[in-house]
């Protein structure tokens, strides 16, 4: 069966990526719309970029209002100052909500209209030129074709799909993760783990975004304690930076599965980062997800050295869950108890949550057959 493979127009990585990437991005057009936060602009990050775009002669302006996990209301805020400022392309520069945010913007300046309508729609719609320079190896947003934006009318996660939303230019200089503490390296380097393992074992699965998952996940389990453990241990951040890219291609062209699906809704109603509540849920979602995909789960445990060729897949499969939940250990990720969120709370809307993951699609593109009643009791038990 033919598949498609998509990839950003141009990724340009490692140390000095962003000099190299300047005459790119003078190709893009005369005046950029930067879309940061305001840590990126206290830490340096954005003067950086700033000055690339200043040695091109490209004029920009900076919306910096990204204070959190993109909302409706920041999309609006960004939307109406690129037209103002007469913009003709996009430049996001920080994590995931940056780049998303970028995405959303881009999505809207030319049609107009509200974010919230493309819910449930592929978004296929002209859009300026997009460049993307991510400063923590996690969510491989500057790769993918989604983008995640919350309604905040309707208090749900809307994952946005479209191949439109892949950046023109991918950015990857390990020189803007050195800054990332360690709880930030830890939840978007488990965010990239998840994203790399949903997508080989996803019944999406495909040969290509299979050898970019294989890759990122012995990547992840080589380097990513090395980056939380010493921040400014470079090699690591390189091939961290690089392992995002890796599996965000993978899950780009072979969709996440459960552990995103539950994900979404937590952040969405507790207000948690979306890589934190990813590595929350790893334990519980692939403890479930295992009886259905044995062979593709014992391929990572060979794949980490955790098993060997004499294991069966079942015991290969058990092996590498007890290595990612080492991992998460050593990576001192918090319970949702420990994190601060109230029991009865939670299971006051455990049916929603599971309702609306259910909705996202993501649940279902697990090979283990799984049911809303599954995704409830899943809920549950993060609290035993």
């Amino acid at each position: 069966m033919a598949r498609e493979f998509i990839v950003p127009g141009q990724i340009i990585t490692g140390s000095g990526a962003l000099d190299m990437a300047e005459q790119s991005l003078a190709q893009l057009g005369k005046k950029a719309m930067l879309v940061t936060d305001e840590m990126m602009i206290q830490l340096g990050n954005c003067a950086k970029v700033e000055t690339a775009l200043k040695n091109q002669g490209i004029g920009y302006t900076i919306y910096s209002g990204i204070t959190g996990e993109p909302t409706d209301t920041m999309i609006e805020a960004g939307v109406k100052q690129y037209l103002e400022e007469g913009c003709d392309f996009l430049v996001a520069l920080g994590g995931g909500s940056p780049i998303d945010s970028m995405k959303a913007i881009g999505s809207l300046v030319k049609n107009g209209g509200n974010i919230s309508d493309y819910m449930g729609k592929v978004i296929d719609v002209p859009m300026p030129p997009m460049a993307a320079i991510p400063t923590t190896a996690g969510t491989g947003s500057e790769a993918t074709q989604f983008t995640i934006i919350t309604d905040t009318k309707k208090d749900v996660k809307m994952l946005l799909k479209g191949k439109v939303l892949i950046p023109d230019l991918a950015v990857i200089d390990p020189q803007f993760t050195m800054t990332a503490p360690p709880r930030i390296t830890a939840a978007t380097g488990l965010d990239a783990l998840c994203h790399a393992v949903e997508a080989y074992t996803s019944r999406k699965s495909q040969d290509m975004a299979d050898t970019f998952a294989l890759s990122a996940v012995k990547r992840i389990f080589r380097y990513l304690p090395a980056a939380f453990h010493d921040g400014k241990n470079e090699e690591a951040r390189v091939q961290m930076s690089i392992a995002a890219l890796e599996a965000g291609i993978a899950f780009n062209n072979a969709s996440v599965t459960l552990i995103h699906g539950m994900s979404r809704p937590i952040g969405a109603l507790f207000h948690v980062a979306h890589g934190l509540s990813n590595a929350m849920l790893i334990r519980e979602c692939l403890g479930f997800a295992l009886e259905g995909a044995y062979d593709r789960f014992g391929e990572l445990g060979r794949c980490i050295g955790a098993a060997s060729d004499s294991d069966t897949d079942q015991e290969a499969s058990e092996k590498f869950l007890q290595a990612i939940v080492k991992l998460t250990e050593e990576l001192e990720t918090p319970t949702l108890e420990q994190y601060g969120i109230e029991k009865e709370a939670f299971f006051q809307v455990i049916g929603k949550m599971a309702g609306d993951a259910m909705e996202s699609g993501s649940p279902q593109n697990t090979r283990r057959d799984i049911t809303q009643g599954d995704v409830e009791q899943m809920y549950k038990n993060l609290f035993q």
